[in-house]
């Protein structure tokens, strides 16, 4: 079963923030911020529909509640206390375009650069706090599923795939059909 759709954003978030928290509690404490740090950030880039949606003057559409939570992402409440962390990741990473939501390469440039900026935060550890090597592929890996099946985005993307492949059909079977 998939998320709620009438679900608000600020509930939406909330379950974000608590995703990130579950995600913190396998990692040594220190590394809590930077875990809700990529967490944030990829919750608002994969919740942030303007570049994928089918009618961008659609208003109460998926995408636009969608949209909202990503406005909220990016709220002072919610990054409250992560300025240092975000201002790092922001540093590390792609000035994304409006196709990160639609383009894979896209979304896999921004995952190495998560992983790139944990694994930089976990190595300042030291001793038996370190995490292993692959520490930061698990947690980006489990992150990106985890907001995606929160925000149920796979499930929109692929009606919106259906809808466009539907589009094609009918303009092609016109053109075999003729006059």
């Amino acid at each position: 079963m998939g998320p709620n759709p009438a679900a608000s954003p600020e509930v939406r978030v909330a379950e974000i923030i608590r995703a990130a928290g579950s995600w913190a509690r396998e990692a040594p404490p220190a590394l809590a911020p930077a875990i809700t740090a990529v967490t944030l950030r990829l919750a608002e880039m994969i919740a942030d529909q303007r570049h994928y949606r089918v009618d961008p003057g659609a208003v109460g559409t998926e995408a636009d509640h969608l949209d909202r939570i990503a406005e909220a992402l990016r709220s002072e409440a919610v990054t409250r206390g992560l300025a240092a962390e975000l201002e790092g990741l922001a540093e590390m990473e792609l000035r994304t375009t409006g196709a990160w939501a639609a383009v894979p390469a896209a979304q896999a440039e921004w995952a190495a650069v998560a992983v790139d900026f944990l694994t930089a935060r976990a190595l300042r550890l030291t001793g038996p706090d370190r995490p292993d090597l692959y520490w930061a592929d698990d947690v980006v890996a489990g992150v990106t599923a985890s907001i995606r099946a929160i925000l149920g985005v796979d499930e929109l993307h692929a009606r919106t795939e259906a809808q466009f492949q539907g589009m094609r059909r009918g303009a092609a079977d016109q053109e075999v059909e003729g006059p």
